[in-house]
């Protein structure tokens, strides 16, 4: 589950008088023997039409709690790090290491590009190695914790620091080029959104719940539109935070945010086109003529791309603690918090596959090629196939 960051006395507080009601939940008259909504919901049968099968997997040292260790590709390696230091070049294919190296403890995961492997630690350095070797080309101090992976260009590395502050850092050296400090809500979800390049342009989700544009080589800001507003009184029902990276595809940018919006917005018109409310942590998926979301209960939802209309949605998993989910052939993965991997039928929502691969949390999947990349709680890397 996502936990929070408190900013100030008066919403930790709020959180102290929260938690003491809650722990009197012992003494409500009011008590009964249905079924508690927040309970995780029983997986339900299912007719199989897809079979998992595990390739390899390697594992890891640490906890990935929040799920922002993720592994980053290049030809056919893959490139993954955890929160020991240790970051590894693994053969895609085999699961087999090409080299290993130890850095600081780390803060995110992995990112790979032009040549270089960009990791961050605790401490605010963020790290460039060789691809080939793992030789350490260099570090620069961001002066700020980096809980997403970093963007790699040509020229440019685009930072984004758990403060609101987006750097571009030069790819050859790490110098600092050029900076741009959002404004940060007193609330916030823990963990931030990955930058997105795309034609020469940065797109990148605030935690205000702000979307923003910026030229890749000088970060001027092009433009910015709230994914969403905020509705409530509180700290706690003004948290809007976007931790999902925008999804940018056809001169569109899909967006969410907690407690929010599912948002589209035009990059020609530099605005919002249409929105849903509702309220995740994770980037859409574009495929097939859908729009799907994972939602923050873990209902599923999808949309029909050229109507925009509501064509399904999933219940089965509610309370499950989902993970991201990704498109691969055809059909949707995503993991819960007891190990299973589920695949879905993309067109109908329909669960058409499942297969309990970990002990642990499923946090994050990624797909490449014809393998799917899943990472749990205690740093397992599987590679598994449909």
């Amino acid at each position: 589950m996502k936990s929070f960051k408190y900013k100030n006395l008066i919403v930790l507080c709020s959180i102290f008088i929260i938690s003491s009601c809650s722990s009197m939940d012992g003494l409500r008259f009011w008590k009964s023997d249905e079924i508690d909504p927040d309970e995780p919901k029983e997986l339900v049968a299912f007719s199989n039409q897809k079979n998992i099968v595990i390739e390899w997997k390697n594992s890891f040292k640490g906890e990935n709690e929040i799920g922002n260790f993720l592994p980053d590709f290049s030809a056919q390696n893959l490139f993954f790090s955890d929160a020991s230091g240790n970051v590894s070049s693994i053969n895609a294919s085999t699961g087999d290491r090409n080299w290993s190296i130890e850095l600081n403890f780390l803060a995110s995961g992995t990112s790979a590009g032009f040549g270089l492997v960009v990791v961050s630690d605790i401490d605010g350095n963020v790290i460039a190695v060789d691809q080939n070797d793992g030789s350490k080309l260099w570090s620069t101090n961001v002066k700020g914790e980096v809980l997403s992976k970093v963007a790699i260009d040509a020229k440019v590395v685009v930072v984004k620091t758990g403060s609101g502050e987006l750097l571009g850092l030069d790819r050859e050296n790490g110098e600092i080029l050029w900076s741009y400090r959002s404004k940060l809500p007193l609330l916030t979800v823990r963990g931030s959104s990955s930058p997105v390049i795309v034609d020469d342009l940065v797109y990148v989700s605030f935690d205000n719940g702000r979307l923003g544009v910026f030229e890749l080589n000088s970060g001027f800001q092009v433009w910015d539109g709230a994914i969403s507003y905020v509705k409530g009184v509180s700290e706690l029902e003004n948290l809007i935070d976007s931790d999902s990276s925008p999804v940018v595809d056809g001169g569109l940018i899909y967006t969410t945010n907690y407690q929010g919006n599912l948002n589209i917005f035009d990059t020609a018109q530099k605005r919002s086109v249409w929105s849903y409310e509702t309220s995740s942590f994770y980037s859409p998926i574009v495929s097939r003529g859908m729009l799907t979301i994972v939602e923050a209960n873990s209902g599923l939802r999808s949309f029909a791309l050229k109507t925009l209309q509501e064509s399904w949605t999933n219940e089965d998993y509610i309370n499950r603690d989902l993970s991201n989910a990704v498109s691969y052939k055809g059909s949707l993965v995503v993991g819960d918090f007891e190990g299973y991997v589920h695949v879905i039928d993309t067109l109908n929502g329909k669960t058409i596959g499942r297969k309990k691969i970990s002990r642990k949390p499923i946090k994050s999947i990624l797909s490449r090629s014809d393998s799917l990349y899943i990472i749990d709680e205690a740093f397992n890397l599987h590679s598994i196939n449909i």
